[in-house]
């Protein structure tokens, strides 16, 4: 609804200043350790139509918006457990009103202001899973005096509609559809920019699981925590961050019972980023370490890279990326092993 509300300020109204576009991109991928396809020189797939509504008013007026839609496989989404029931999604959507030049509130699906992105949200985030591109449905209130930049956000849930999950970017780490959501969650972040490139922060979420298993006899919620302490910064053409996230789940009771889980799901996250940007080119390197702490859980510490290029050819970006995995993040945040290995060719460009 406000992605259609700003494609109509767009197309009918003379007093508000937006910008419509668009863009397009597909994926080859190939995976050397499919031994199943032995004979695959690999797949293009993953393509998907995107489309951007950003505005604001004009004459000093403190309205704007951003909104960004998703069509087909390469969406990131899951028809199972979105709100659509189809390979559309809406990312990201929301109103803001500026307080000041220095204050503003959003209201809609916005960016949770926990740590930081990586380069390229996708293979990039690796062992973060469920805290690198979250995009959550409530309002945020955002800040910046002198070097301290500060947020804080009441989120109602992960997504649009009653029972979906966010399977954007993020996709399959805050439960499902027939098991729990995150909702009810209040986020802060603060962050000193310590140099005129550089920044030290700390962001803490907290809040409800939602049962959605549709057991009356059993406590429908469960809770969530999390916090991160991050670093990030640039030194000419290098672009580096780091972070130390520590995350603790209580599920539901009855999906707890139902899917033989333990109580309690807790882990420990280390994430790096570093690379060089060169001309049209950069060059960088995302790598992650998860250490299961959650009681019975058999598995040791697991790590993830993902070296990468990408190329600025001018409509859009090239990227070119090899993911290796000795482990993975399921749906409860739980820890487990296993080995993974893909290469990645990405195209994209914007209209």
């Amino acid at each position: 609804m406000l992605a259609l509300s700003g494609l109509l300020v767009w197309c009918g109204s003379a007093v508000a200043g937006s910008n419509f576009s668009g863009g397009v991109w597909a994926n080859y991928q190939y995976l050397p350790n499919d031994k199943a396809n032995t004979n695959s020189h690999g797949e293009f797939g993953g393509e998907a139509l995107i489309l951007y509504a950003d505005g604001k008013a004009e004459d000093g007026g403190r309205w704007f918006y951003s909104a960004e839609a998703r069509f087909g496989p390469g969406s990131f989404t899951d028809p199972d457990n979105n709100s659509s029931g189809d390979q559309f999604a809406l990312h990201e959507a929301w109103m803001g009103w500026k307080l000041n030049e220095q204050h503003a509130v959003r209201v809609g699906k916005s960016q949770v202001p926990f740590g930081w992105k990586t380069y390229n949200f996708w293979p990039g985030d690796l062992l973060l899973g469920g805290f690198g591109d979250q995009m959550d449905v409530g309002v945020k209130l955002s800040g910046t005096q002198t070097s301290w930049h500060y947020d804080l956000a009441y989120y109602l849930a992960d997504d649009w509609g009653s029972t979906s999950t966010d399977t954007l970017d993020d996709n399959g780490h805050w439960g499902s559809s027939t098991s729990y959501r995150k909702v009810q969650t209040l986020v802060g972040n603060l962050a000193w920019q310590f140099n005129s490139g550089n920044r030290l922060g700390l962001s803490v979420q907290t809040g409800q699981l939602q049962d959605l298993t549709g057991t009356p006899d059993r406590p429908t919620t469960g809770s969530h925590e999390a916090y991160v302490m991050y670093l990030e910064g640039e030194y000419d053409a290098l672009f580096y961050k780091a972070s130390l996230i520590r995350q603790q789940r209580s599920l539901p009771e009855a999906y707890q019972i139902i899917a033989g889980m333990p109580e309690k799901v807790e882990n420990t996250r280390i994430a790096a980023e570093v690379g060089y940007q060169w001309g049209a080119w950069a060059f960088y390197l995302d790598a992650t370490l998860a250490q299961p702490d959650t009681a019975g859980n058999s598995a040791g510490d697991v790590t993830a890279f993902a070296p990468g290029a990408r190329y600025n050819y001018g409509p859009g970006w090239i990227y070119i990326e090899y993911l290796t995995q000795n482990g993975f993040v399921d749906r409860d945040g739980h820890i487990g092993e296993g080995d993974f290995d893909a290469l990645y060719l990405s195209l994209d460009f914007y209209f």
